[in-house]
């Protein structure tokens, strides 16, 4: 009970200082919109050259759903979003009044992952949402796409952390590595442009890209209504990738409390 209410405090007060800055709120629900009716279109666009029978706009939203889900909206959210929190705690020598009070650090490591958790669902409701009300309908069991859903989050927290923790210093530090490391990987996992007009060189370097995967396992699920053993390659993918980022995050989170005692 000790670390579950130190950890729901460490979120609430994290969401609580983001829902002050009302304008990044607005952009964070702003930007996975935009490109979910870009990729909208040029799903609907490009099916009428490259299917027998064009896809219409809801068609193309129930595809371009969740690769706005993944590529998009968590990614900035979970991954881009832990590692703007841990840089901002440290500036803010918050890691240091840690070392004064009682609060655990697996408290503050999991109530930071709990916050952004929150507003990946946030986000989630907001894209299926839109792609419903445009005329989506989407197929597949709730449990698997709410399972591909988490294994995302988790890996992007777990990767967030590590960046966070290693490689930024300074909150100028958080975007330049973001969209040194992202941009392209989400653009290789078909995030902003469909996997499917990609060369051959592409979808097989994409192979190794867990953005890839969490694109391919959820927009199997939703659009096609693809069962567990349908999607089996990326679903493990994913499993494995999660759990290591975790794992990985969690210690690069100790390394850097260690380097903080030392300051």
């Amino acid at each position: 009970m000790k670390y579950w209410t130190e950890t729901i405090a460490i979120a609430q007060r994290i969401l609580i200082e983001l829902g002050r800055r009302r304008r990044s709120l607005i952009f964070w629900a702003a930007f996975p919109i935009a490109v979910l009716i870009l990729n909208g279109l040029i799903f609907a666009e490009r099916s009428k050259t490259a299917l027998p029978e064009p896809l219409t706009l809801g068609q193309a939203l129930e595809r371009a759903a969740p690769a706005t889900l993944v590529g998009a909206a968590l990614f900035f959210s979970c991954l881009g979003g832990s590692v703007a929190t841990v840089v901002t705690e440290r500036e803010h020598h918050t890691l240091k009044r840690l070392f004064l009070s009682p609060l655990s650090g697996i408290s503050y490591f999991l109530g930071i992952g709990l916050a952004h958790s929150a507003i990946a669902l946030a986000q989630t409701v907001l894209v299926g949402g839109v792609a419903i009300g445009l005329g989506a309908h989407f197929q597949g069991s709730p449990l698997l796409i709410a399972m591909i859903i988490l294994l995302s989050i988790l890996a992007y927290v777990g990767v967030g952390f590590i960046l966070g923790t290693q490689l930024a210093r300074r909150t100028e530090d958080v975007n330049t590595l973001v969209a040194a490391f992202g941009v392209p990987l989400l653009i290789l996992g078909g995030a902003f442009v469909p996997a499917f007009i990609f060369p051959k060189i592409l979808l097989d370097l994409a192979q190794y890209n867990p953005i890839y995967h969490m694109n391919e396992a959820l927009t199997k699920t939703v659009a096609e209504g693809s069962s567990l053993s349908d999607i089996a390659l990326h679903f493990w993918f994913l499993v494995g990738f999660a759990v290591l980022m975790v794992a990985a995050g969690w210690l690069s989170y100790q390394r850097m409390l260690r380097v903080e005692r030392k300051l």
